[in-house]
């Protein structure tokens, strides 16, 4: 029989899985249970959360934080094929990921054969609400918003920034150097874009006509045109 919660180390920390077909607060005072018996074994360690196809919302993964924060764990990374939990993870500045198939001990492709990398995808996350001013929204990965970014909103992105919406605020795609990263938006006038090490600030909105827009690296500098 399979254990609901399963702990093991990894080379970052711990990795605790939970299942996503038991109870949640039955699961959290299980995980609390199995923390104590070992309290002065897993104190200090950063901990990646395997979460499932579970749909968590803010609040619940909010109590998970605060119950391993107790016992002196940090909760680092959320893994999830969830967009709800993912989205719960990002609003909370956790680091998310989703899970990787080709590290299971059976292979899903023939290792023979080289895998195109257009085909393999990357993670991301999805927001689907406007963000107001003073949020900030960080991804190791694309991030869509199907709603506005407001002023004084942030995303900072390694991959893609995708707005299906008026976009306002700051953004930053491509952030740890990828060049080849985009930023798209249905109505595009933010304070402040970069892609990878480039900076543009939107000019005065007079007479501007609004439309769908890319910007991406063209040369040396930053260029927005027509989208589709």
């Amino acid at each position: 029989m399979n254990e609901a919660i399963a702990i093991k180390g990894i080379k970052d920390g711990l990795l605790i899985s939970l299942d996503d077909r038991e109870e949640w607060q039955n699961m959290m005072q299980q995980l609390a249970t199995k923390l104590d018996e070992k309290a002065g074994f897993f104190a200090g360690a950063r901990v990646t959360a395997d979460i499932g196809e579970r749909a968590v919302p803010k609040y619940d993964l909010t109590g998970l934080r605060a119950l391993l924060e107790r016992r002196k764990l940090t909760l680092v990374v959320v893994q999830s094929s969830s967009t709800t939990t993912l989205e719960s993870a990002t609003a909370l500045d956790l680091r998310t990921s989703v899970p990787d198939n080709l590290r299971s001990d059976e292979p899903v492709v023939d290792d023979t054969r080289p895998i195109d990398p257009e085909e393999q995808g990357t993670v991301g996350v999805m927001i689907k609400r406007t963000l107001r001013s003073g949020r900030t929204i960080h991804s190791r990965g694309h991030v869509l918003v199907y709603g506005d970014v407001n002023p004084g909103a942030q995303i900072i992105a390694t991959g893609d920034i995708i707005v299906w919406g008026k976009l306002r605020g700051m953004v930053h795609a491509g952030a740890e150097g990828d060049e080849t990263a985009v930023v798209c938006a249905l109505d595009m006038s933010p304070n402040q874009l970069r892609i990878a090490d480039l900076i543009v600030i939107s000019p005065p909105e007079k007479n501007r006509k609004i439309r769908p827009e890319v910007a991406s690296i063209q040369g040396e500098q930053i260029i927005v045109e027509v989208w589709g």
